[in-house]
């Protein structure tokens, strides 16, 4: 008979191990290990599926540290079609228990350390199976120590959310969202409006590590503020975070300023990897990573489902 379990102490961290592949099982482990170190997850969301005494699948659930009600699904090892609608049908269930309105899977390609998210066909047809869509076709770029650092651009200087404080980041995140081409952020806006999804934008960023000194504006020659960057720190990586241009300033590069600004500011912090992420129809964005160094190391589909 199939079971659906919260993982015992001793099935920490390895949960669902595969014979022969221990660089898999390795990665898998010590990711988790992390997770539950930093509060991303804990361990009453970390659930196994068991039949005749063997593990045969696993799914784990994350939130930001602090929150109280998990947001994504980070782990998922599905096993075959039966276990796979258990494991995501329980994964809905806690979830929604704990009050979490929507749940979001994230599957990058190709499968690669920590979660390798082997088969990915196989799994985005049992994500759409099971509720979830579609909500960014995205890319994701990195910079690594060894790489030039990029230039800082001398026609903005900039201003921090230490001395402004908080409003001007959000009037200027919302000139920002007026032509956006992010999809994630068209979905925000839908819901809550320009002002309301800037508001949600950046009270997501604050709840990341990171300095008030790092939350710059850039201001124009002119003293517009036309660029915004929020570099940040997440439990496994230093992240870009989020970075805007005001439609007075497009077609400048200020995108790219924006992207080395928060470069040179999570180096300065220590930083030897910086990820960041944009849709892959987001051409300006990708072309602002591309000219600060980085380089797109995978594609990642984020899907979400309303619980």
């Amino acid at each position: 008979m199939l079971t659906i379990r919260t993982a015992r102490p001793e099935e920490l961290p390895a949960l669902t191990a595969y014979p022969d592949d221990d660089e898999r099982n390795r990665a898998t482990a010590a990711y988790l290990s992390g997770l539950l170190a930093s509060g991303c997850t804990r361990p009453a969301w970390c659930l196994v599926a068991e039949q005749d005494n063997e593990l045969t699948g696993n799914v784990v659930l994350w939130t930001v540290p602090g929150r109280s009600a998990p947001m994504d699904i980070v782990l998922l090892e599905p096993g075959d079609d039966q276990t796979a609608a258990a494991l995501l049908t329980h994964a809905a269930e806690l979830a929604r228990s704990l009050g979490a309105p929507t749940q979001g899977h994230v599957l990058d390609t190709p499968s690669q350390a920590p979660q390798f998210q082997r088969d990915p066909q196989r799994r985005e047809q049992l994500l759409a199976t099971h509720g979830f869509s579609v909500a960014r076709d995205g890319r994701r770029f990195l910079w690594q120590a060894g790489s030039p650092l990029p230039a800082q651009d001398d026609r903005l200087h900039w201003r921090s959310l230490a001395e402004l404080g908080e409003e001007p980041f959000v009037d200027l995140l919302a000139d920002t969202f007026t032509d956006t081409k992010d999809s994630i952020f068209l979905a925000e806006i839908a819901e809550h409006g320009l002002r309301g999804a800037a508001e949600r934008n950046l009270a997501d960023m604050l709840e990341l590590d990171h300095e008030r000194d790092w939350f710059e504006i850039g201001y124009d020659l002119r003293n517009r503020p036309v660029a915004i960057s929020l570099p940040a720190r997440t439990p496994s990586s230093a992240v870009v975070g989020l970075v805007g241009v005001a439609p007075a300033g497009r077609g400048h590069g200020y995108a790219t300023a924006a992207v080395a600004r928060g470069t040179n500011i999570l180096v300065a912090a220590g930083a030897t990897e910086i990820r960041g992420d944009c849709d892959t129809g987001n051409i300006g964005m990708v072309k602002a990573f591309q000219r600060a160094g980085y380089h797109n190391f995978a594609n990642r589909k984020m899907f979400s489902r309303p619980l």
